[in-house]
């Protein structure tokens, strides 16, 4: 019987006209197995990617908890007994210097070493007009040896000049190495470029992690058995060695040694810190303001890379660093073969000398 409406049509016709319609495309439905696949292996690929992504970025930020510690005086270096505290080496020169360190004796008979109530001076020999086999100088080590420590440095005068090479560290010389060396002051030649703070170790220690410092990083691997044992550095400005700090009257360099990480801090004379002027003030390195360098334990185990550590005085002539003609002849511009100029002008080195008005070494307790 007809009642005026269209007829619908059968079920099976309307059923084909909807499978007809296509899918849009984010409907996996719709999806071929080889998308299904593809984009399920993509899911997996960028899920890792997230993952691994925040565990890299949270290693990155990883920075070590430099708590203040509490510091005690153990060790004082000054006056006329300074030297009494110290080992003279006058062994072959490790480095190949052109240099014939004297013993003790020899130093004081030459007036190489010697000390007043208010500073000490080590210097290079200048009486020799031909020193056809090595300039005569000194290296002094401290007969004490320390794992940890805070370590200030109170500086007069850097030596530089034409074929030296000086520095003020702390290493186990007959470990090395083994223990680490932690260079504090070490320059070459003229020195106008200013001081590198360095770190040289076995395998296992660099410092591509993050850091707070003021100085420029240069090598980031400590590992001295790559880079020609250049080490991981940082250098910083002109004024902290050489003519620039002499003038400036010296200052003060600050070394901290501990489970957390190494660094260093350099304070001109007329900016040392109260704690470290007043010698019944605790020094407290939070307080200080930013390192020149700083070495952090992130990746590199401090404790296991640098521990038995004597202070260490020296100054070097030619040798690895300084007679490399990078340096000596295209930097710096000295005259001749590096050898040469040592052997035969004397007058060159009067102002390759250290002076020191005093070390303090403090541990925590």
């Amino acid at each position: 019987m007809h009642n005026g409406y269209p007829a619908s049509p059968p079920p099976s016709v309307k059923q084909e006209d909807e499978d007809q319609v296509p899918l849009p495309w984010y409907n996996p439905r719709g999806w071929s197995r080889r998308t299904k696949v593809v984009t399920g292996i993509g899911i997996i690929v960028v899920i890792i990617a997230v993952i691994v992504g925040a565990v890299e970025g949270t290693r990155a930020r990883r920075y070590p908890d430099y708590i203040p510690l509490n510091y005690k005086l153990v060790d004082t270096y000054s006056g006329t007994s300074f030297f009494d505290q110290f080992d003279y080496f006058s062994s072959e020169d490790p480095t190949n210097g052109f240099v014939h360190y004297v013993d003790r004796q020899t130093a004081q008979n030459l007036n190489l070493t010697y000390a007043s109530d208010s500073s000490v001076v080590l210097k290079v020999d200048t009486s020799e007009k031909n020193a056809s086999t090595g300039r005569r100088s000194v290296r002094i080590e401290s007969k004490h040896n320390y794992d940890t420590g805070l370590f200030i440095f109170d500086i007069l005068h850097t030596p530089y000049g034409c074929g030296t090479w000086p520095a003020l560290w702390l290493t186990d010389g007959y470990n090395w190495p083994k223990n680490g060396e932690i260079d504090i002051l070490e320059a070459n030649n003229r020195g106008t470029e200013g001081n590198a703070v360095t770190l040289h170790s076995t395998p296992g220690c660099n410092m591509k992690v993050r850091r707070k410092q003021t100085g420029f990083a240069e090598f980031l691997t400590c590992d001295n058995s790559t880079n020609s044992n250049a080490g991981c550095g940082v250098q910083g400005a002109p004024d902290t060695y050489g003519e620039e700090l002499n003038d400036n009257h010296g200052g003060v360099y600050a070394l901290e040694l501990r489970l957390a990480g190494i660094r260093a801090w350099f304070f001109p004379r007329n900016s040392i810190p109260d704690d470290i002027t007043n010698s019944s003030a605790t020094p407290d390195p939070s307080t200080w303001g930013t390192a020149l360098a700083d070495f952090p334990n992130t990746n590199c185990d401090i404790p296991s890379h640098f521990n038995n550590q004597s202070i260490i005085a020296n100054i070097d002539l030619c040798g690895q660093l300084g007679a490399q003609p990078q340096l000596y002849t295209e930097l710096y511009n000295c005259p001749g073969k590096c050898e040469d100029f040592v052997a035969n002008h004397p007058q060159n080195f009067t102002q390759a000398y250290w002076e020191f008005k005093s070390f303090k070494v403090y541990q925590a307790f």
